[in-house]
């Protein structure tokens, strides 16, 4: 506890505190102080109308943030807090327009996380944390990670070893009616549905090609993502052609002297021989 303690002590103070959740690490500022959160986006170098979610430590801090609550809310909150689930209501004056990016709503949730929660109750303040990795390059699911992205740019990390989920929240707007996911993560659509009833999946979460987007309601909609340094090719079509395809590949890129990776399912991992093989 003395840890979290100290660590706590820098998001009072308005300092950037990286820490572990259920779904990647996120970067943490007091939500409530306009200068932290000015800070956390200058760290991150993410733009200003990409608003973050705030992280919550009880259920009772949703009725200070928010406007109002719908009871289909109550109801998630009860089914799948904590959890990877974060919804989307219309904000209550005590929240900072920087921490909202200008919008009049705000995205919240309760992480599934001992460490986050202990770091929330003990800095006695909403959070606002988006992922601990610089705009447009992957989520980091460890200490390391953060590292390699943010080293001198923050104040703490508490390690707590990797993530489990390794992709971030589903965000649902609960402004709209029915309830409309936003961005796909950790809580799937068919649970939301079975609660819900209804649920509609906007445009953006399903698109094929870029949809326009012209104020973002949710996180990571509008601005490049996931984005590694390395060329990426994506492989489609029948099994035995796209195993075919991949083989070439690897075999064409390892000849140049590149180091080469293959995300693969379990039915095909095992058909490669590249310098790292990961069935997804």
């Amino acid at each position: 506890m003395e840890k979290i303690r100290i660590v706590a002590d820098f998001i009072k103070k308005g300092g950037l505190v990286a820490f572990p959740t259920e779904t990647v690490y996120g970067l943490g500022a007091d939500a409530l102080n306009s200068d932290a959160v000015l800070a956390l986006f200058k760290a991150k170098r993410r733009p200003l109308d990409n608003p973050p979610i705030v992280h919550i430590g009880s259920i009772k801090e949703v009725y200070r943030l928010a406007k109002e609550v719908p009871p289909k809310a109550e109801g998630l909150m009860k089914s799948f807090w904590p959890g990877p689930l974060t919804l989307i209501f219309r904000r209550s004056e005590i929240v900072p327009d920087v921490t909202v990016a200008g919008l009049d709503t705000i995205a919240i949730r309760m992480p599934r996380h001992n460490v986050a929660l202990a770091l929330l109750r003990e800095s006695k303040c909403p959070i606002a944390a988006p992922s601990a990795n610089l705009a447009g390059k992957p989520s980091p699911t460890s200490a390391s990670h953060v590292l390699e992205d943010l080293n001198g740019r923050i104040d703490a990390i508490l390690d707590a070893g990797p993530t489990h989920i390794g992709v971030e929240s589903t965000v649902l707007d609960m402004t709209v009616d029915p309830p409309q996911i936003l961005r796909p993560g950790g809580t799937p659509y068919e649970d939301l549905k079975k609660i819900l009833g209804k649920v509609e999946l906007h445009p953006v979460a399903v698109a094929e090609e870029e949809v326009p987007v012209e104020r973002a309601r949710s996180p990571g909609v509008r601005h490049k993502h996931y984005a590694p340094n390395a060329e990426v090719i994506l492989v489609e079509g029948e099994v035995s052609a796209i195993e075919g395809k991949v083989k070439e590949l690897v075999e064409f890129y390892m000849r140049k002297g590149n180091r080469v990776g293959v995300l693969a399912t379990d039915g095909t991992a095992g058909c490669y021989e590249a310098d790292v093989v990961i069935a997804l």
